[in-house]
């Protein structure tokens, strides 16, 4: 169970308004609705969408592709610095290791 106080923050996706109650703290609360909002434009501008909807699922899938990738990348380097962490202990004198 969180002991985390509750916040409700208002925000603005696509000019409809969405009051969003959590635990995260309201500025980041705001800065991923701004960037689902910012995203969801832009699907809107490129000119294949033009239903709000669609466009915030489309969005919703290119920030979820963002993340995967970024996940990705932080699991490569996870395992590459593991690699050179066991190459360095290798490395050492025993009494080091």
């Amino acid at each position: 169970m969180s002991t985390a106080p509750k916040h409700s923050v208002k925000v603005s996706i696509l000019s409809d308004e969405f009051t969003i109650r959590s635990d995260t703290p309201p500025e980041q609360t705001r800065a991923i609705a701004e960037y689902l909002d910012r995203v969801a434009r832009e699907v809107m501008t490129s000119g294949h969408v033009v239903e709000a909807n669609r466009a915030v699922v489309l969005a919703a899938l290119r920030i979820t592709a963002e993340l995967f990738a970024e996940r990705q990348g932080a699991d490569d380097l996870s395992g590459t610095m593991k690699r050179l962490s066991d190459e360095l202990r290798r490395l050492l004198p025993p009494a080091k290791r």
